[in-house]
């Protein structure tokens, strides 16, 4: 009772917001009603080298992009639940989530995760740990220097900027494993490519892809 009250009190003081247009919707709700209906699902095929899969829950356009903005301005409210559940919804639904053992978040670099207070790839990582029942290892795999931003960059100087940026730090944790590695947002998939590549070097058995919206191909 207590604990239906005080849930009940914080969600009328700090009501859960739509994370795209900003309409308060109940707290277990994702998009309101308008929202999830004009957001674009993913439909298309992307793949990402050495990796066995890849899946996205949305098409990244300005209709989805508001909710991906809050997390990386360092806001988040509600949009990593609503992305991130989204995610899951996918995983479950193409039989992904059944072959995962362990969910690993695309890492940041220590100065830009202090600046932005969090790891938005590590919160949406969380969700779906919790959504799907699936270990979360968080730190098995870091950023070991700082690198350009890579939207500034063509695809191939992504490659070279990301090359020997990432470190699996706890290769016991991934070993034998398949993997699912999540991020907020896939554009050409040099960041998860490289990730993929040091996954499996250091034993990792499968490694699957996953983003909460993938960015439309040139020329699509």
């Amino acid at each position: 009772m207590r604990g239906g009250l005080f849930s009940s009190v914080v969600q009328l003081l700090y009501p859960t917001r739509c994370p795209v247009c900003g309409e308060v919707i109940g707290k277990s709700e994702r998009f309101c009603s308008e929202c999830a209906n004009s957001l674009t699902p993913f439909g298309g095929s992307f793949n990402i080298k050495g990796a066995e899969s890849f899946s996205a829950a949305f098409e990244y356009n300005v209709k989805v992009s508001p909710a991906v903005i809050l997390l990386k301005r360092g806001v988040c409210g509600n949009a990593d639940y609503a992305l991130g559940s989204a995610l899951a919804d996918v995983l479950r639904e193409n039989g992904i989530a059944k072959k995962a053992d362990v969910i690993v978040p695309v890492p940041m670099y220590r100065s830009d995760k202090r600046r932005r207070g969090y790891n938005q790839s590590a919160l949406i990582a969380r969700v779906m740990s919790n959504e799907l029942d699936i270990p979360l290892a968080e730190k098995a795999v870091e950023k070991q220097r700082l690198t350009a931003r890579q939207k500034e960059l063509t695809r191939d100087e992504r490659a070279v900027n990301l090359k020997n940026a990432f470190e699996v730090t706890l290769p016991q944790n991934i070993r034998g494993k398949q993997v699912l590695l999540i991020d907020d947002v896939c554009t050409t998939g040099a960041t998860m490519s490289e990730i993929t590549e040091i996954l499996l070097k250091s034993g990792a058995a499968a490694v699957h892809c996953a983003s909460c919206c993938k960015t439309p191909m040139k020329g699509t």
